[in-house]
């Protein structure tokens, strides 16, 4: 009983392949062809976010989104994934020209890793890149500090949890 319902289920966590022209939200988040979408594995600054780097105050935030568009523009965007967070976005994995968004935007520490890419935010802290030039809050905390709801990482019990979700129809 339980194979014959995953089975009539699947197409519910079927992968979603989309390319085209983005609109960037922020350091995380873009809308392709309608869809809105969270980059898999990485947390950015919210774009009212602020961060401290030689003790002045700077809108990380938005420079985040910056670095996203930046990389964005390098050529067709294209994501794949097949999960959804709380608000319904696809999680994905994103290129833009070849190059993986989603890693790029850690390495270059405009994101920290949320369940992937640790060896990556090492190495941005490790250089002081992007927000770890200076100090900053993760942005799970900033947004439970400024009221929004708390996501959970991108990690395997959560992938886990998602798909259950996903075929027994319980999102």
């Amino acid at each position: 009983f339980l194979v014959a319902v995953i089975s009539a289920r699947l197409d519910r966590v079927a992968t979603r392949r989309l390319s085209g022209e983005v609109a960037v939200n922020d350091g995380d988040s873009l809308t392709l062809k309608g869809e809105r979408i969270r980059l898999k594995g990485i947390d950015a600054p919210e774009y009212a976010q602020t961060c401290e780097k030689d003790g002045e105050r700077y809108p990380c935030g938005r420079r985040s989104r910056e670095a996203l568009a930046g990389l964005a523009a390098k050529g067709p965007v294209e994501c794949v994934g097949w999960e959804r967070d709380r608000y319904g976005r696809l999680l994905a994995v994103c290129t833009a020209g070849g190059v993986d968004v989603n890693r790029t935007q850690v390495e270059q520490g405009w994101a920290v890793a949320f369940g992937d890419y640790d060896d990556l935010e090492a190495l941005a802290r490790a250089k002081r890149r992007g927000l770890w030039a200076g100090s900053f809050e993760r942005p799970r905390e900033w947004r439970i500090e400024h009221g929004a709801m708390a996501e959970t990482e991108h990690d395997l019990m959560s992938r886990m949890l998602n798909w259950l979700t996903s075929i027994f129809g319980l999102s």
